[in-house]
C-alpha cells in the first residue's frame, strides 16, 4: 500500500499544534504554508483596510465559492470563516 502523499509543510510544529486543535489537515497547511507562518507580529493588514478587489484574490486563494456575487463585506465574512 502506497504512503499517502502530502503537500510539504513549511513550519510543521505549526501545522501539528493546528491539527491537535481541530483544524483541517488543508487548513492547518494553509495556515503553516503563509508568510511568517509561526511568528508573532505580523505586519498584514487588516480585512477592512484592503480593497475588494484584494480580498476577491484572497477568497480566490482560499478556495472560498461564490465570491464573484460578494460584496466587500461579505467578502470579509468568508474571509473569517474559512
Amino acid at each position: 500500500m502506497a504512503q499517502e502523499e502530502r503537500p510539504q509543510i513549511e513550519n510543521e510544529e505549526q501545522y501539528e499544534a493546528l491539527k491537535e486543535k481541530g483544524y483541517s489537515k488543508e487548513k492547518a497547511a494553509r495556515i503553516a504554508n503563509t508568510n511568517n507562518a509561526g511568528k508573532k507580529g505580523g505586519k498584514a493588514t487588516t480585512y477592512e483596510n484592503r480593497t475588494k478587489e484584494e480580498l476577491y484574490e484572497q477568497a480566490k486563494k482560499v478556495g472560498i465559492e461564490g465570491r464573484s456575487k460578494m460584496d466587500k463585506k461579505e467578502l470579509i465574512k468568508a474571509l473569517r470563516n474559512n
